[in-house]
């Protein structure tokens, strides 16, 4: 997690075609496993769409669009916060 002016960038590993929407995280990484087929911007919708729900903060993907390591940007939101609730990725 790197703080920044606008909120915290965080580093998540897309697995798309999951069973459901779900956040794990393991070692360094934040894994994403997402419903959607990765075609069409899917998965980036579902990503911002669900993480917004699940944080109650605006989220930006800010690089990755077509990889499935991505930058995603929680927009006012501190890392403390972002550890404690996501299980300190």
């Amino acid at each position: 997690m790197t703080p920044t002016v606008n909120g915290t960038l965080i580093k998540i590993i897309v697995k798309p075609k999951s069973k459901n929407f779900r956040i794990r995280s393991e070692e360094e990484n934040l894994l994403v496993f997402c419903t959607n087929a990765p075609e069409k911007g899917k998965v980036n919708k579902e990503i911002v769409k669900e993480l917004s729900r699940l944080l109650k903060h605006q989220v930006a993907i800010v690089s990755g669009f077509t990889s499935r390591e991505k930058i995603v940007l929680i927009i006012g939101e501190k890392p403390e916060e972002l550890e404690r609730l996501l299980g300190n990725p």
